[in-house]
C-alpha cells in the first residue's frame, strides 16, 4: 500500500529545500573544519557553495529529466530512478570535486574522497530529514496538509 503524495505549494518546496540545505551546512561545516584543519569560516563558505551548486543542479537536472521523459515517453520505474540518481550524482561530482580541489588546494583525488565522504553523510541525512519533515509537516500551517 502506498502513501498518497501530499500537495505542496511552491513556497513550501522552497522552505523545504532551504531548511534541508541550511541544516546540512550547519552540521557539515564544523565537522569538515575539524577534519580538514581549516577555519570554520573557510569550510562554511565551501559548504554553502556546495549547497548552492546542489540546489541549482537539482533544479536544472530535474527540469532536463522531465523534458527527456516527455520527449522519449519513459516511465519512472525503479531502474529509471536508479539511472536518474546516478546521473544526478555524477553531474554533482563533476561540479563539486574541482570546486573543492581549488578551494582547499588539494588534489582532485583528495577532493573526490571528500565528496564520497559527504555522500556517505547525505544518504542517511536525506532519509532522516525527510522522514522527520513528513512527521512534523501536519503541525505546520502550509495550507493543504492533507495527503
Amino acid at each position: 500500500m502506498s502513501t498518497p503524495i501530499p500537495n505542496k505549494s511552491a513556497l513550501e518546496r522552497i522552505l523545504h529545500a532551504i531548511s534541508f540545505e541550511g541544516l546540512a551546512v550547519l552540521l557539515t561545516a564544523p565537522v569538515l573544519s575539524l577534519l580538514m584543519d581549516r577555519s570554520l569560516a573557510h569550510m562554511g563558505a565551501l559548504t554553502l557553495a556546495f549547497s548552492t551548486v546542489a540546489m541549482l543542479w537539482n533544479m536544472a537536472f530535474n527540469s532536463l529529466f522531465d523534458r527527456a521523459e516527455g520527449r522519449y515517453g519513459f516511465h519512472r520505474t525503479l531502474s529509471v530512478r536508479v539511472v536518474h540518481a546516478l546521473l544526478f550524482e555524477a553531474g554533482l561530482v563533476l561540479m563539486l570535486v574541482p570546486l573543492a580541489a581549488w578551494w582547499l588546494s588539494i588534489s582532485l583525488l583528495e577532493a573526490l574522497l571528500l565528496d564520497i565522504g559527504l555522500l556517505l553523510f547525505f544518504l542517511p541525512y536525506t532519509l532522516a530529514f525527510n522522514w522527520c519533515y513528513d512527521l512534523l509537516r501536519p503541525r505546520w500551517a502550509f495550507g493543504n496538509t492533507q495527503p
